[in-house]
């Protein structure tokens, strides 16, 4: 067990911070360690988290990460991560096939853990590591940013005040032209636009539905165009269409660019949200076509801070999840993307 799960009281009272470990030291761990940085000279987190540690499989590479953040400690191997008493919080940043793995090593060795998204590459991977969560008293969260922006509340309440009507439909599309990386194009590596960049789309319909799985998808239609040289999937056609008569579609693609809206469509107006894996604007619309609202969304250090907060907060209250990404929505999303690859036809070599 962490130092500090469920300690909340002893850490204010002591000035204890939840140290956290960075598993990995590619792009997105970048990104994160610049976000640690950031909230560690923020007041508004400066007394919550601290950048602690980074683990790579080569031990010069780590030492270099961590000089560039300015980070105490860095391991050449995971396993001396996992031996370190003083990790509260791991940041698994390691492509979606070794998530399970290393999360579930991570919970034996006693640490919490926020897992990059995909949370796993299929859902026996998720719910072997879930079962490994289950129980432990430690926390164990999807690193899916959106999910945890103060955007998400404000889109929950436009819809939900009736200023578009009834809800009728939604589309959401996130599209970058990145098959030029090799996780990207690699099956082993479950790549494929999918689990990258495809599931941000679906993450959006599912929080405009409430999230829960509240509203039961009666049927599910899609597509996809294969990468020629490897066979993952390089762009992808989802509609879904839910109990209560709503009906949403889903894009992604690593060949293309796109303009990344989500749109929600209502019988009296609609909403037009400006890049839904960061939303930077929403505007919403009346019948007529006018801009009846617009709304800018409160300025951000990063974007992921509201994640590592949520599970730093959860730590010290003793939670084993997030409200903002329970477990039950982050195995419902990865069963969905299973479906969606079995009508494809699409297997990784290690399944």
């Amino acid at each position: 067990m962490s130092r500090l799960n469920g300690r909340r009281a002893e850490a204010e009272a002591q000035g204890l911070r939840i140290n956290v470990a960075i598993l990995g030291a590619g792009r997105i761990a970048h990104s994160m360690a610049r976000t640690l940085v950031a909230m560690a000279a923020d007041p508004r987190y400066a007394g919550l988290v601290a950048p602690y540690a980074v683990a790579a499989r080569d031990g010069g590479r780590a030492a270099a990460f961590a000089a560039e953040y300015g980070f105490p400690v860095s391991y050449g191997s995971y396993d001396e991560l996992l031996a370190d008493p003083d990790v509260d919080l791991v940041y698994i940043a390691t492509p979606h096939s070794l998530h399970a793995e290393q999360g579930i090593a991570c919970l034996k060795a006693g640490k919490n853990i926020l897992v990059e998204k995909s949370f796993t590459a299929n859902a026996a991977q998720a719910r072997a590591l879930l079962d490994a969560a289950d129980g432990s008293g430690l926390l164990c969260t999807e690193a899916i940013w959106t999910r945890y922006m103060p955007s998400r509340a404000i889109v929950d309440r436009i819809v939900a005040s009736g200023a578009i009507g009834e809800l009728r439909s939604i589309s959401a599309n996130l599209c970058y032209p990145v098959s030029g990386k090799a996780r990207m194009s690699d099956p082993a590596m479950a790549g494929g636009a999918l689990l990258d960049v495809g599931v941000y789309p679906l993450n959006f319909i599912d929080m405009v539905m409430g999230g829960h799985g509240e509203v039961p998808v009666e049927r599910v239609e899609t597509s996809m165009t294969p990468y020629a040289p490897t066979g993952v999937d390089a762009q992808n056609s989802t509609t879904l269409y839910y109990a209560n008569g709503v009906m949403a579609v889903s894009t992604s693609s690593m060949l293309a660019c796109s303009d990344r809206a989500g749109c929600i469509w209502g019988d009296k107006g609609y909403v037009v949200c400006r890049n839904i894996n960061n939303i930077e604007a929403i505007d919403v619309y009346g019948a007529d076509h006018a801009v009846a609202e617009h709304y800018d969304v409160p300025a951000q250090l990063t974007g992921y801070e509201y994640q590592v907060a949520a599970a730093a907060n959860a730590i010290l209250d003793g939670r084993e999840e997030c409200a903002e990404m329970p477990h039950a929505d982050s195995l419902r999303i990865v069963e969905l993307m299973d479906e969606l690859r079995a009508k494809w036809g699409l297997k990784y070599p290690f399944e």
